[in-house]
């Protein structure tokens, strides 16, 4: 096994993986497949170290955003699916094709070119098409001559047109409705012009559990694999997956008056301990989080002080009790034992739980758990 090669680390549970997948797999039934969203690296879990777990306890498949994305799954697992939700670029797709991608496509141009690389390669390519029904980012816009694009693919020899999708707003129940209904009569014209396809796909983490009339025959479960709660309106027992943790690098004494970090923003307004933990904001830790911020130590909150360094940060241990070098600190939690849980992290950097789990760098080693043991470390850097 990898030696860890720095205290601060992401630790993930993956039991609570397992038994988050088969409450999503038990919650959509038999009859819905589940594509997991491990897109941005896992949601920052590792998506190789996450992908079996995943795959073993209910995923039918593996989606990412891009292609780079696709082939790092693809060198560890050669045979499970794997979709990419987003745009690969026209001189990269071959690589798609070689290496068994399914890629999402949204233009009779890309069709194209993937059937010629299918002819090529003496393989069917498959493919899910993107259908914008109103978020406005990609797709085919919601008109007849998309309707006769798509009618145009499914009768490209070399492709299979596996799948198609499109996603939702989320701004409420009549927007949801109106994108929901768009997307059904474009499948009835289509079906009526006799294409047809094994899976269609709406719903992302918070449909699939708020909006069960959504689920179709597939969803898209990305941030409750995680234990990450978005929905409002359903409830699934799921748990947070992963714990960022780290360890006192170094504790000194300051005297009232004496000021931390860069430009003295925070002073001792007493006698204090200062502890020195080796995490900043180049391993995703929102800089924003000065003065507002805390870590939890031997099961007590410490407040971070002073100016968060690339690098490391300071917190006062004041109040703490007895402490040493070497002992461990919470970072991220679940909320419970007065530690700071995803929700409340996204509360006081201004920004949603995806994107606090998500931009954690690939500094801080990744450290699976199973059955309360360490059975895999990744180093990336």
């Amino acid at each position: 096994m990898n030696p860890i090669l720095r205290d601060t680390i992401v630790e993930i549970n993956l039991d609570r993986i397992a038994h988050n997948v088969r409450k999503i797999k038990e919650m959509a039934g038999k009859n819905v497949a589940i594509a997991a969203v491990v897109k941005a690296n896992g949601y920052g879990l590792g998506a190789i170290g996450i992908a079996q777990t995943i795959m073993e306890n209910g995923g039918d498949y593996l989606a990412v955003a891009a292609l780079n994305e696709g082939l790092n799954l693809r060198k560890v697992y050669g045979n499970y699916p794997i979709l990419i939700m987003g745009h690969t670029p026209d001189s990269n797709l071959l690589y798609v094709v070689e290496n068994d991608l399914t890629q999402t496509i949204f233009t009779l141009h890309q069709a194209k070119l993937l059937n010629a690389l299918g002819k090529e390669y003496e393989k069917k390519v498959k493919v899910h098409i993107k259908y914008d029904t109103g978020f406005n980012r990609l797709g085919f816009k919601d008109n007849k001559k998309s309707l006769e694009d798509i009618e145009k693919i499914s009768k490209l020899e070399f492709l299979e047109i596996e799948g198609i999708f499109s996603h939702l707003a989320l701004k409420n129940d009549e927007e949801n409705k109106i994108q929901y209904e768009k997307f059904t009569k474009a499948l009835d014209y289509l079906k009526a012009k006799g294409v047809t396809f094994t899976f269609k796909h709406i719903a992302d983490s918070i449909a699939s559990v708020d909006y069960p009339q959504y689920r179709m025959n597939m969803i898209r479960p990305g941030a409750i694999l995680y234990g990450l709660k978005g929905f409002h309106k359903g409830e699934l027992n799921i748990y947070q997956a992963f714990t960022f943790k780290t360890k006192i690098s170094y504790i000194k004494e300051l005297s009232k008056g004496e000021g931390v970090s860069y430009d003295y923003l925070w002073k001792a307004t007493r006698d204090s301990i200062i502890g020195t933990l080796p995490f900043g904001y180049a391993d995703g830790y929102p800089r924003n989080m000065r003065d507002k911020g805390y870590v939890t130590v031997n099961g007590k909150k410490a407040p971070i002080i002073g100016v968060i360094c690339m690098d490391q940060c300071m917190v006062d241990l004041t109040d703490i009790g007895p402490v040493k070098e070497g002992d461990e600190v919470i970072i991220y939690g679940d909320g419970t034992d007065n530690t700071m849980s995803i929700q409340e992290a996204s509360e006081l950097a201004q920004t949603n739980k995806n994107e606090i789990a998500a931009r954690i760098t690939m500094r801080p080693p990744r450290v699976y758990v199973k059955g309360g043991k360490i059975v895999k470390v990744t180093n990336y850097l």
